[in-house]
């Protein structure tokens, strides 16, 4: 046997997508055929691509009239027969040795950046709503790095071993969790939708996955991708069930082994207290990892660059619709660099065209479904009817006959803890509160105590005395905090990404501290000569 060292990971390029750009060319294509096409997308149990009679078809949430294809939906049975499958495929795979399953995940990374990258990020693109660059840093960059990264930081686990006495040997075994892994994963990242079940995987569990019901289109790629790449059947299985249903299995089953989740902080707190009723049928107390919601905020210091200012808070709220858990939400400003601000927010908000993502000039798209664009446009005519405390100073329109568009929309709030500043919108929508220049202190302390969240902020500030009192009043406020930069955009290997509070278990994706909750240690103390006599010394 030989100790192998893995790839030494580095940060997948961004490609560009300029005009003429060969990357452009190949995408264009791509989401040309795909739009032609009509791709359906079963569950996959065991190997095996399962196909139902319950259909639901995807469509583009920009134009939600075209077919794409259908979700092949199933039911309780096709939950039990996930569970059986990952039981059955854990033992081989828990035992394979580590280089051989970090062979295969590391294939699939080069899949992803080579024969497959316009795939997954056409396929973003059509069934999320992203534009061309979102798509290739989340479903591309950000899942290649998630994966390179993963396999290195496997690795530095496996070799951290204890010390030795004369005569003993001390090691570490880093066993896979007894039982299967659920992962729960979102809609808004194809990225986080395949880094949470190979995430587990790797470090030899076996997973049911149930993806969100707006990403089944591109999850059906990252199926094809593992399975291009080599990953044994039943490894990693995919459902398409209703939520109530897959938890009413998977929470009450002897073998359910932990939890690896990203999604709204209300279904979290539910699951959490669920798994907690049921600990008496579990074989061990299961993993609950999670990441849930945001309400994220930039604070600027009287000495900001109002362009920097501005620049921060029309990409950090407004890229790919304002659906990131890390995206801006509310915003701080001092009224001495207000007017200034407000005037480069307004002229970087008239320069962003809305529309379909197949138009590369577009930076706006639409919101991912009806139910999101009614929830989105209900937050706007309230804040429309409070006349008294906020004004709005953009957008504020909306339209759903053709797609769900939602314009950007900033409001100006008089009151900072008036509904938008608290509540997550998950759109896009910024709320502005405009503080009195003079009140930097107090205006921090009224950062850390809005809302029940706590997981990416900014502080943008020319002055360094007060960028250490943001850090030191917002030590808690914040799992992701940047400082002059938008709150958005973590780079796996760089920022480890996760929040506290509200916002999840902060066990930082893209980081050993993830992987680390998805092994149970063993340790093993071997004695080269026993001893044979009970006596100690000291009883002479």
């Amino acid at each position: 046997m030989s100790q192998f060292t893995v790839p030494e990971p580095k940060n997948e390029s961004v490609k560009s997508y300029a005009p003429g750009s060969p990357e452009r060319d190949e995408l264009q294509a791509e989401l040309d055929r795909r739009l032609r096409a009509r791709i359906d997308s079963p569950m996959w149990i065991a190997g095996h691509a399962i196909e139902t009679k319950d259909l639901r078809q995807m469509g583009p949430p920009h134009k939600h009239a075209h077919n794409l294809g259908s979700a092949h939906l199933g039911e309780g049975k096709h939950v039990r027969a996930a569970i059986d499958a990952a039981l059955k495929a854990k033992r081989d795979w828990e035992n394979m040795p580590f280089e051989e399953r970090a062979a295969i995940f590391l294939r699939a990374a080069d899949l992803l950046s080579g024969p497959y990258r316009a795939s997954i990020n056409a396929a973003t693109m059509l069934g999320q709503g992203k534009n061309c660059y979102q798509a290739e840093i989340d479903a591309a960059c950000e899942f290649i790095d998630f994966i390179r990264f993963n396999v290195a930081y496997a690795q530095q686990i496996y070799r951290d071993q204890p010390v030795s006495s004369p005569g003993v040997w001390n090691r570490l075994e880093y066993r896979a969790l007894e039982g299967f892994v659920f992962a729960l994963t979102p809609f808004n990242f194809t990225a986080i939708a395949g880094n949470l079940p190979s995430s587990c995987a790797l470090m030899g569990n076996t997973v049911v996955w149930k993806c969100a019901d707006t990403q089944c289109y591109s999850a059906q790629v990252l199926m094809e991708v593992f399975m291009a790449a080599g990953l044994p059947a039943g490894v990693i299985n995919l459902i398409h069930v209703d939520g109530p249903t897959a938890g009413d299995i998977i929470f009450k089953h002897k073998d359910f082994a932990g939890i690896h989740f990203t999604g709204s902080t209300k279904v979290f707190r539910h699951i959490w207290q669920t798994i907690g009723n049921n600990l008496p049928n579990y074989r061990s107390y299961p993993r609950i990892v999670g990441e849930t919601g945001g309400k994220d905020f930039v604070i600027a210091h009287a000495s900001a660059d109002p362009k920097v200012v501005a620049t921060a808070l029309s990409r950090g709220a407004f890229e790919f619709q304002g659906q990131k858990c890390s995206a801006a939400s509310r915003a701080y400003i001092p009224d001495s660099i207000w007017p200034a601000v407000k005037k480069e927010l307004l002229a970087d908000l008239a320069d962003m065209k809305m529309g379909d993502p197949r138009d590369f000039s577009n930076f706006i798209g639409a919101v991912i479904d009806e139910k999101s664009f009614d929830k989105i446009s209900g937050y706007i005519d309230a804040a429309k009817k409070d006349k008294k405390n906020i004004q709005v100073i953009a957008g504020g329109k909306y339209d759903k006959k053709t797609g769900y568009f939602i314009e950007p929309t900033v409001l100006v709030t008089k009151d900072p803890k008036s509904t938008t500043m608290c509540e997550e919108i998950f759109g896009p929508v910024l709320t502005i509160y405009v503080y009195s220049a003079n009140r930097w202190m107090d205006t921090l302390k009224l950062v850390d105590a809005t809302g029940e969240y706590a997981l990416t902020g900014a502080v943008i500030s020319n002055d360094r005395a007060s960028v250490e009192q943001a850090m030191h009043v917002l030590r808690h406020a914040a799992g992701n905090f940047y400082i002059n930069d938008k709150p958005t955009g973590a780079v796996v290997g760089q920022q480890p990404f996760g929040g506290a509070r509200g916002s999840g278990t902060n066990d930082k994706a893209g980081s050993y501290l993830n992987l680390i909750r998805w092994v149970s240690p063993r340790t093993i103390k071997e004695t080269f000569v026993p001893p044979t006599d009970h006596k100690y010394p000291f009883l002479g």
